[in-house]
């Protein structure tokens, strides 16, 4: 077998011999230059067949769990992309933990610049928000106990810091909670340890994790459209709230697996990528995927490697020993069903050689991939209804939300629904009669448009409608910058408006949504 550098090169010139690498490669602080895109090859260039691919797609659809974005990295290269409509490559994804995976890494580049040890007290830190009386335990903890989720609490902190009272900081409420095991003594996932994580990057540097992170990280791999949310104090989450594109979930993963090389230039130091990719901590039996040893801020997989992993399917995951980097973004119910699809479907077809070009099946894969997509319900496209309330406003009674009023404007295959808010400029959201319409359409806060905590981003949104009967109007919302979406079953009474909202989580899982109902009546 060639050299993996040999093999590259060569694998290389094949892929370019089909066009399938970008004209132009851009790398560095190049602020004229387009964002660096990974070089593309065919699947048989790199290892792995299309058909296997295409099975691989078809394992995905059989398993009913809704993944948004899919792209397969080997030895380099692309080798398959796909964003299931009305996903799109362009828009940023909500990562949920797989944010913890960039608070380690920005732990580890401070590491490497002298700025702390992993093996520094907690307390070193945040000298004044200590409690009266410091405990052995709370003495005891380390950096390193919040890298490899060791603290010691006995359960997760992050519901108890943002419950903490008005103006006292996160940082404080956490030192206050006992340690009750002695750190390192014992696994358990805790996203205020991520947290704290964060926020010892500002209290360091006085950044962001996300500043800190933009010319150490994010400059050399040209990620550029991010954003990540901060607590009160101005500290980003750490454990959540970070959003990107899938292509650079696909690079981070890209770069561990590089040991932290990155266009010859050393992004993170090869001694912190074996630290944080490797067991640090037992958290299992190797019975789950959760299972198989926890590393600084990443789990490790079953078949090998590791990974970075956020809830309902959000993943960078590395396979060092295949060369392969598979990164998913997704709303599904069952993780273990989603990964355990590329353990036992993906990962056995990659091969150690090129195989044999295919194009027939190559076209099919690339035909397979284009055609990915979620449609919206097909419905009733009118209703008698229409020329009775199209434009008449909706006075709501008093809800959770503050929402005032609701107008629904039929014109042609639209539907325009505005929402009124107290204090707030008019939400207007354009819902295409069974199609999909994203232009123009934004969620703008946390929770607009009757959303509640797992919907705490503003997002574009891909909105749909549709008369279930005569009196029932169907709106679809996905909000493609988030992992999550919403319905509103609007039921038309005489004068009368029901709105029944409908979580998407609720939706998968066959379950009601806990938001009470939303009434009001016509404006007389």
């Amino acid at each position: 077998m060639p050299s993996r550098r040999i093999f590259i090169k060569n694998a290389g010139l094949m892929a370019a011999g089909f066009g399938l690498f970008p004209s132009v490669l851009t790398y560095g602080n190049n602020s004229a230059a387009k964002p660096f895109k990974l070089p593309r090859s065919t699947p048989e260039t790199q290892g792995i067949s299309s058909a296997a691919i295409s099975r691989f797609l078809d394992a995905i659809r059989d398993s009913k769990q809704e993944f948004h974005s899919l792209m397969i990295l080997r030895h380099s290269n692309v080798v398959a992309e796909g964003w299931w409509a009305p996903y799109s490559s362009e828009h940023r994804q909500q990562l949920y933990s797989l944010s913890k995976s960039f608070t380690g890494t920005a732990i580890g580049l401070a590491v490497s610049e002298g700025l702390l040890s992993v093996d520094d007290p907690i307390i070193k830190f945040f000298p004044d928000y200590l409690p009266a009386e410091v405990s052995e335990n709370l003495a005891a903890l380390k950096v390193r106990h919040l890298l490899s989720m060791s603290v010691g609490h006995g359960k997760d902190s992050i519901l108890i810091l943002e419950a903490s009272p008005a103006g006292v900081p996160w940082e404080k409420t956490f030192l206050s909670l006992p340690v009750v095991f002695a750190p390192g003594s014992q696994f358990m996932y805790n996203s205020g340890a991520s947290f704290m994580l964060s926020a010892i990057i500002k209290k360091l540097t006085g950044q962001t994790a996300h500043e800190y992170l933009r010319p150490r990280l994010y400059q050399p791999l040209n990620i550029t459209n991010t954003t990540w949310g901060e607590n009160w104090e101005g500290i980003n989450m750490g454990a959540s709230h970070l959003r990107m594109p899938t292509e650079d979930i696909a690079k981070f993963g890209q770069l561990y697996l590089q040991k932290g090389m990155w266009n010859g230039k050393q992004v993170i130091s090869s001694d912190w990528v074996a630290q944080a990719s490797s067991k640090q901590i037992s958290n299992g039996k190797n019975d789950s995927s959760w299972g198989y040893g926890y590393g600084y801020q990443f789990w490790l997989n079953p078949p090998g490697g590791f990974r970075a992993d956020g809830a309902f399917g959000q993943f960078s995951m590395v396979f060092p020993e295949l060369d392969a980097v598979v990164a998913i973004t997704s709303e599904s119910i069952d993780t273990k069903k989603t990964m355990q699809i590329v353990w036992d479907v993906l990962l056995p077809e990659m091969k150690n050689m090129a195989l044999a070009a295919n194009q027939a099946d190559h076209q099919l894969l690339l035909n397979q991939l284009k055609s990915l997509k979620y449609d919206p319900p097909q419905l009733a496209i009118t209703s008698t209804l229409v020329d009775k309330i199209s434009g008449k406003e909706f006075i709501l009674d008093k809800n959770p939300f503050n929402a005032k009023s609701v107008t629904f404007s039929f014109t042609g295959d639209k539907c325009v629904f505005t929402l009124k808010e107290d204090g707030k400029p008019d939400i207007v959201i354009t819902n295409g009669i069974n199609t999909w319409i994203r232009k123009g359409n934004l969620k703008p806060s946390a929770h607009s448009l009757f959303s509640l905590r797992r919907i705490d981003f503003d997002s574009i949104v891909a909105a749909s409608a549709g008369w279930q009967n005569d009196n029932t109007l169907l709106i679809s919302w996905r909000f493609i910058e988030t992992v999550h979406g919403d319905s509103l079953t609007c039921i038309f009474d005489g004068d009368k408006i029901t709105i029944k909202p409908l979580f998407s989580v609720n939706r998968l899982q066959g379950k009601p949504d806990d938001r009470a109902d939303i009434t009001g009546r016509i404006l007389m």
